[in-house]
């Protein structure tokens, strides 16, 4: 029998310095205890010890030349959390943060965030503390060979395959793809998020956004709700937010912020034009972390220094990076009215805010569930390749709805209590229970 303090304590004595890893195993194991200490099988298999390992940790050096002709040293990473259930999956991340306390957390979520989504694919996470903010097409160029360089014996269409993740987009996709190809000379789904000309999957650059609305739609319905009418935060002015912003508005709600780290916009005339939507993929493309030029161009608000939680909405999306939402936000929404909370970053929202929403019963929608549209429409793109064919976009387009909804039916399954669907226990188990059996009838 497992007790969750104990277990906890060893994780992080095992792994010190790693308190996001920590975080997003401790969520997922307070959740799935019970189950575990009523199936003696996953207690013989140590199926929570072996879950929680990843199966390897790659790091090297990555050199490369600036512009000036001065060479350059950063750390480049691959964590391959868990393949049980398919090839390791999960986005490669170019920010200056990253560290492999990051990385595993992002690939241990990943590792359940791809169970849930009913396609065959294990979970990885991989990345470098390279800042591509500032730096020009040449150096980025540069970066990307010499990074693939040393990542591309390590990964492969049946092996490994990355694909995008914050400060790696199509152009970075494009760079490392193109190394690929240099060296091993074949054209193989080794990559996701590739450009629609050369293997990529129509719909996968809205396809986090989308998704995350989708889950949201069946969220709503759950509750005898709609869309129709509501007002909407978002975080962040990237490719997640960006989807999300189309597809809330297609769906009948109105988006009254998107942020940086300069601030956040409110427009109370709604971020619901293709004009507006195309100036925040700009934004994005420009690699200027400030979104206070969209309230020149737009005649909307611009708040400086803070956070989009102290609007009066009927439903948050956090959008931008891990943490960003802490309990103070989360108080100021739920005094504001919040009805619904869907994190639609990757672990969005902190411990204690997710918490607080619970023990408000705010249905409140957790990463691994919600954001795994861009993942899905990654499972499809590498379906594609393998046939070696494309779907058309009202084709992708209404698999990702269908793997939403079906992600939404395991949560509800396994997450309803009292009446109250608890989503975050509801993702955790469902997640857990279809690698752990894997693993058990896999006899490793």
């Amino acid at each position: 029998m497992y007790d969750l303090n104990v277990f906890m304590a060893d994780l992080e004595r095992r792994n010190p310095g790693e308190p996001e890893f920590s975080q997003a195993v401790g969520e997922v194991v307070e959740s799935v205890l019970d189950v575990v200490n009523m199936n003696p099988v996953y207690q013989k298999a140590r199926i929570l010890e072996r879950i929680t390992e990843p199966d390897r940790v790659i790091s090297f050096r990555v050199e490369w030349e600036d512009d000036e002709g001065r060479l350059q040293v950063n750390r480049g990473y691959r964590v391959q959390f868990n393949n049980t259930i398919g090839p390791y999956k999960g986005g490669l991340r170019f920010h200056p943060n990253v560290t492999m306390g990051t990385l595993k957390f992002l690939g241990f979520e990943q590792t359940l965030k791809n169970s849930l989504t009913t396609l065959p694919m294990g979970g990885a996470k991989g990345g470098s503390d390279f800042n591509p903010k500032g730096k020009s097409d040449a150096e980025i160029l540069r970066f990307c060979r010499s990074f693939m360089t040393e990542l591309y014996k390590y990964i492969g269409s049946d092996t490994d395959v990355p694909a995008g993740d914050i400060g790696v987009g199509t152009r970075e996709i494009g760079f490392l793809y193109g190394q690929y190809k240099k060296i091993v000379t074949e054209n193989t789904g080794v990559l996701t998020g590739k450009g629609k000309g050369w293997g990529g999957s129509l719909v996968r650059p809205e396809a986090t956004g989308f998704g995350a609305m989708y889950f949201a739609k069946e969220m709503l319905e759950a509750h005898g709700d709609t869309f129709a009418g509501k007002r909407i935060a978002l975080s962040g002015f990237g490719n997640v937010a960006w989807g999300a912003a189309m597809k809330a508005t297609h769906l009948g709600a109105k988006v009254m912020t998107i942020s940086g780290p300069d601030g956040y916009i409110l427009d109370e005339d709604g971020i619901r034009t293709p004009e507006k939507w195309a100036y925040m993929n700009a934004l994005r493309l420009s690699n200027n972390d400030v979104v206070e030029p969209y309230a020149k161009r737009f005649g909307a608000a611009f708040i400086k220094g803070r956070k989009p939680w102290e609007v009066k909405v009927d439903m948050a999306f956090p959008c931008a990076i891990q943490n960003e939402l802490d309990v103070e936000d989360a108080k100021i929404l739920v005094s504001n009215g919040i009805t619904y909370v869907v994190e639609t970053s990757n672990m969005g929202c902190q411990r204690q805010a997710v918490d607080f929403f619970l023990e408000k019963k705010i249905p409140f929608a957790p990463g691994k569930a919600a954001n795994a549209g861009g993942v899905a429409v990654s499972g499809l793109e590498m379906s594609q390749n393998a046939m070696h064919y494309g779907w058309s976009a009202q084709e992708v387009d209404a698999k990702l709805h269908d793997i939403m909804s079906a992600i939404h039916a395991s949560c509800v399954r396994e997450g309803t209590e009292d009446g109250y669907i608890n989503y975050v226990r509801g993702a955790n188990i469902a997640g857990f229970k279809k690698v752990a059996d894997a693993m058990v009838e896999l006899g490793y």
